[in-house]
Parts: structure tokens; C-alpha cells; sequence
């Protein structure tokens, strides 16, 4: 008996099957708290480098007024503003709102907007107030 290897169809993987944008919301969630975690740690070493003294305190405040600084603070702030307008979401979703497929999809473009025009008010007023 000859042992034939039987060709069976494979079931769709993230490489040929479209997310839809809930979804990747849904991810992205997740990432941003990790990435919160990490930006805590930061702020907390900020504290500790205030409480240490002057030169340690200069030392952080160097690397953070640095490029590579401000852009972590940047990608910082637009996760904490991601994470904070998808919580609300989810908080209307605790309590049995936007359930049906068209407001969950809506309030995908509430959450990007929200996030998207606080991380832009936020940069625009620290800047103007750190030019002026």
C-alpha cells in the first residue's frame, strides 16, 4: 500500500486573510499597553533623576530634548492617547453600546481621530510653549 500525501486545503492565515480594522484596533490596544509600560518606566526615571540631583536631572532632560528623545515622547504621547480613546470605547462597549457592525466600525474612526487630534494638540502646545 502505497502511502499517497493527500493534498487538503489550508485554512486562511494573516498573511492572505484581511483583518478588518476592529480587529487590528484591537491589537493595536494591546501594544500601546505594553508600550505604556515601558514610557512609565521612562517617566519614573525622570523622578528618580529630579530626586538624584541636578546633574543626573540635566542628563535625562538631555536625552530627552534629544531627536531620539522627542520622538519617543511623541510615539508615547500617541500611545497614551490611542489607549485612553480606545478604553472609553470599550467602556461604552461594557455597558452593551455600539454593538452593531456600522458603530463599531464608526467608532473605529472616533478612536484614530480622538487620538490623532489630541497627540497633535498636545505637541502643537508644548511646542509653542517651549518656542515662546
Amino acid at each position: 500500500m502505497s502511502e499517497a500525501k493527500i493534498q487538503r486545503p489550508l485554512s486562511p492565515h494573516l498573511q492572505v486573510y484581511k483583518l478588518p480594522l476592529t480587529a487590528l484596533m484591537s491589537i493595536s490596544h494591546r501594544i500601546t499597553g505594553v508600550g505604556l509600560i515601558t514610557g512609565t518606566l521612562l517617566v519614573t526615571a525622570f523622578l528618580v533623576a529630579a530626586a538624584s540631583g541636578e546633574s543626573q536631572y540635566d542628563y535625562v532632560m538631555g536625552l530627552a530634548t534629544s531627536l531620539p528623545g522627542k520622538i519617543v515622547l511623541f510615539l508615547w504621547s500617541a500611545g497614551l492617547y490611542f489607549h485612553m480613546c480606545n478604553g472609553v470605547r470599550h467602556m461604552f462597549w461594557d455597558i452593551g453600546k455600539n454593538f452593531k457592525k456600522t458603530d463599531a466600525n464608526r467608532s473605529n474612526y472616533y478612536v484614530l481621530i480622538g487620538a490623532f487630534t489630541l497627540t497633535v494638540l498636545t505637541w502643537v502646545t508644548v511646542c509653542g510653549r517651549l518656542a515662546g
